[in-house]
């Protein structure tokens, strides 16, 4: 089958397109920097030529201001107009779980107008959303910084590793579309303090963390449930200490 990744040397893009190649599949990579610009439009019309699925795994590169709205509305627009054009049957989107409940913040904003998108084409789709991946949980703490401290509030959340969400837009992708929302998390809940205090410890970091329930998650201040998951989604198998003690290896 021949797939186009889009945003394909990202966090997740890197990892699907390996798998995809892995299981025999043509994979075409679309980003930036091998010359695909999905803002623009230059390089997609070739990228798609003969494509049966685009995933559509881009990113904004800024999270706090209207760039990320600019993003994914052209960004999305394009990709569909070029699937539309090259006849492809499935177009599969990664989204983030809680965008509907979070879109006071710029960038989940921007990220329900690409599901909206998405889901008013008349392209066959999916769009799996997923939990906040560990490999960005030092940019979560980050976002929190006070000082000496950070000060993040309590609301659960359930990371889970790229490496899983990767692996489950592989499945999807060559499955039939589902014309509708799936989710992934990880297999733990913790509250968003307790896994930078886990997170820091881990990296023998000694900096404290302050639990603030009116921290906000990326200018929201979050509901108790905001970053959960609904009942049926998948639910991937690597814990957040076994992924800890592989990335300190690396």
């Amino acid at each position: 089958m021949k797939i186009t990744v889009a945003g394909a040397t990202g966090v997740i893009g890197t990892r699907l397109s390996e798998n995809l190649r892995q299981s025999g599949h043509q994979v075409t990579t679309a980003s930036l920097s091998l010359g695909v610009d999905t803002v623009s439009g230059k390089g997609l019309e070739a990228a798609l030529a003969g494509t049966e699925v685009i995933v559509d795994v881009t990113n904004a590169a800024s999270f706090g201001d209207s760039a990320a709205l600019d993003f994914f509305r052209a960004s999305t627009k394009n990709l569909l107009a070029g699937a539309a054009e090259a006849g492809v049957r499935h177009y599969l989107a990664l989204s983030v779980v809680g965008t509907p409940r979070l879109v006071e913040s710029d960038y989940f904003r921007a990220k329900m107008v690409q599901e909206n998108l998405i889901m008013a084409s008349d392209r066959p789709h999916t769009i799996l959303r997923s939990t906040q991946f560990y490999e960005f949980i030092s940019g979560l703490i980050d976002s929190g910084a006070d000082g000496d401290v950070f000060r993040l509030p309590p609301a659960f959340m359930r990371p889970v590793a790229a490496s899983d969400v990767a692996a489950l837009l592989a499945e999807l992708a060559v499955g039939a579309p589902l014309d509708d929302i799936a989710e992934i998390s990880g297999p733990e809940q913790f509250g968003i303090d307790e896994v930078a205090r886990i997170y820091l410890a881990a990296n023998e970091d000694e900096r404290q963390v302050v639990t603030d329930p009116s921290a906000s998650y990326f200018g929201v201040e979050l509901t108790e449930g905001a970053l959960l998951p609904e009942a049926g989604a998948r639910v991937a198998t690597e814990k957040l200490s076994d992924w800890l003690y592989q990335s300190m290896g690396e």
